[in-house]
This record gives C-alpha cells, structure tokens and sequence, in this order.
C-alpha cells in the first residue's frame, strides 16, 4: 500500500526490517542502512531521496523488554535511541563505496574473478561521503504489535461482576457508554460500528509495550488496519491482477485443464482461511490443499476440466474431473450450483434456470466479473 503511495507521488522509496538493527558498534546492520537504502532506491539523486519514504517494517519487534536484568538492549532500546535524531531531521553521513571492475584480463566468469557487482572494500579513492537531510523524509512504522490489544483492553474495560455488569468482547470495543467515555469518544462518533482494541491506542499504551517516550513522541500520527473479513478475502482470491485463482487458472492451463471455481466453492476457502488466524496468507495455503492432488493426477490424462465446488472446498470429496467429451456436464454442474447459491443469496438479481448458458442475470455484473464467473 505504502509502495502504490510512493508511485503516485513519484517519489523514491524504501523498506528496512528492524530486526537486524543493532547499535553502532555492534555484529548488525547500523539504522543508517534505511536511508542508505532509500538513497539506492532515488539512484543517488540527494535532492529526490531528501523528499523520499522510508518504511520500518517489524517496528513492535525493537520494543524494550520488560526487565534485562543489567544486560545492555543493543537491538531494542538502543535502536529506538539511535533512530531519534534520524526521524526527528538531521544531516546524516552515507558513505558509498565504488563497484569496482573486473579487471581486462580476467574475463568475467573465470574462479578469479571478482563477482559482477563487488564492491570496492579497500577504501581510499573509490569511497564517497554524501550529506542527506532528513527532515522532510517520511517514516512510517509498522508492525503487528502482538499483546498491544491485550494492554488497551485492560485500561478500558475493568473487571466487575454481578448480573447486570458488562462482560468484555473479546472480538472488539462495541459501543458500550462506559468504555466510550474513558476512551474519549461518543457513540455519535462511532455509530454502530464495532471498534478494535488497537483503535483506541494512546500513548500510554505504546510506552508500556516498550516503545520509549522519546519516540512515542515523535510519532504524531497512529492507526491501525481492520482484520479481513470473508468478503475481503473472496476479493483478494479473486481481484487483483496476480490473483491466487487466476494463477493456478493459468497453471492448470499450462496442461490444457480448465478449472472452475463455484461462489459457493470461494466462500468456503475463504472461510477456512480466516478460521486458520493468518490473514490473506492462509488462502494459498487452503488452495494448495483442494489442488494438490489434482495438479500431479491431471497432467498428461484424458482430464479436460476440474470443478471445485462447496463440497470439495468443505473437504467432504475429491475435486470433480471432467474428460474431453463431458464439457457440457461440467458446466451444467457449475450452473446448477451457482443458481442455487444465488438463489439463497438475496443480494443478487434474480436468476435465470440452469442450462441457460449463464450462471444468472445478476443485479452486480461487474462484481461477478471481477470474481471470473461473468
């Protein structure tokens, strides 16, 4: 998202890992890196990578432990330290160093050679200091900030018992008056939407995860992303250009195989994958396991066409296999079933009968489309 940002700008960007980071002086990778990065990425145009963003990935992973028990944080508080002034806006020294040439009489390739692309480590001549500003570079941390929720919910809702007393949600902060006003808000702000724990972050609540003051500070802006829901996750198996549907599509292609997937069959692996707690990840994973059987049994047979359906998305039978002359059974079978998914589904138009030639007349045609069944 935040590289899509950086293209529409037009203007350089890099991401670092926190998790190498270390202090100066110390086996890592020094914070200087993440503006040394951002410089490569500008082409070493200073003026460009001045105006650029860098993007901290893992933030929640430098977070000062809760007790060291007098053992130096050289990889928590002490890169929380050393990226103050960076972020803050300062003249930071990079120095780069020269790609050096393979000499003449080796050519390229040979044992003796130098790598294509060394660097020149010798010093001297061929390293260069460059002076950036930090001042107008944005920064932009994220992470997944595990135990962070678990801390906000216990300074909102405290404990109490009885019949009539609130029991805490543990899927979110609904509009519940008592922890509404304790956390600022009304319920004319938030309406009927189901606030998340991380939505209601202060402060307070980064500095006793373990992020210090000192950047707490210098980090004016936080929020938070919504946990994907099951339509979100049929759009991501199905929308974007490099969708996970459309390339095992392509892959089952490859060996003249048509596969087809039903609504029904969709919303079932989208189901499982948000059951698995991982995310968007979790769909490839669930895809792997209806398909894998069929990506070694199809290839090189009589199989023509597979239909995954509700059924087989539920794990309940094998994927369905079609040869060449049963084309017209294999769509029968993928209408029928998405006249009696749209059937039940009153979000969409009314369809037409099976064996129409269409899988419905449907009110949203380019939402169906988008999905590959239009």
């Amino acid at each position: 998202m935040v590289r899509t940002l950086a293209k529409i700008l037009d203007v350089p960007f890099s991401m670092s890992d926190c998790t190498p980071f270390t202090m100066a002086g110390y086996i890592g990778e020094d914070v200087d890196m993440a503006v040394h990065r951002l410089l490569i990425a500008a082409n070493y145009d200073v003026r460009k990578a001045e105006s650029g963003i860098i993007c901290l990935d893992e933030f929640d992973k430098i977070a000062k432990p809760k007790s060291m028990h007098g053992v130096k944080d050289i990889s928590g508080e002490g890169v929380q330290q050393a990226l103050l002034k960076i972020i803050e806006g300062t003249n930071l020294t990079i120095t780069t160093k020269e790609r050096k040439n393979p000499p003449s009489s080796i050519p390229p390739g040979l044992p003796n050679s130098p790598a294509p692309g060394s660097f020149n480590h010798t010093g001297g001549k061929g390293n260069e200091s460059i002076m950036i500003d930090t001042s107008n570079i944005l920064f932009i941390f994220t992470g997944a900030f595990i135990g962070l929720d678990k801390i906000i919910t216990d300074r909102l809702a405290s404990g109490s018992m009885g019949f009539n007393a609130h029991v805490r949600d543990s899927s979110g902060l609904s509009s519940d008056p008592t922890l509404l006003s304790k956390s600022g808000l009304s319920s004319s702000i938030t309406g009927a939407k189901k606030l998340g724990p991380l939505e209601l972050a202060e402060p307070a609540d980064l500095i006793s995860f373990g992020i210090i003051p000192e950047m707490v500070g210098r980090i004016p802006v936080t929020t938070s992303v919504e946990a994907l829901t099951e339509e979100m996750l049929v759009r991501v198996l199905t929308e974007p250009r490099n969708a996970i549907l459309r390339q095992y599509e392509q892959l089952f292609k490859l060996s003249g195989v048509e596969l087809k997937f039903t609504t029904a069959a969709l919303r079932e692996v989208a189901k499982s994958a948000l059951g698995m707690g991982t995310g968007a990840r979790g769909l490839r994973t669930v895809v792997e396991r209806l398909l894998g059987d069929a990506m070694f049994e199809s290839p090189g047979t009589s199989i023509k066409h597979i239909l995954i359906t509700s059924s087989v998305a539920k794990r309940l039978e094998a994927p369905l296999y079609f040869s060449r002359g049963q084309g017209f059974k294999f769509q029968e079978l993928y209408e029928a079933e998405e006249y009696a998914t749209n059937s039940a589904s009153p979000k969409f138009g009314k369809p037409n009968g099976p064996g129409d030639g269409t899988a419905g007349n449907y009110e949203e045609p380019q939402k169906l489309q988008a999905v590959g069944f239009a």
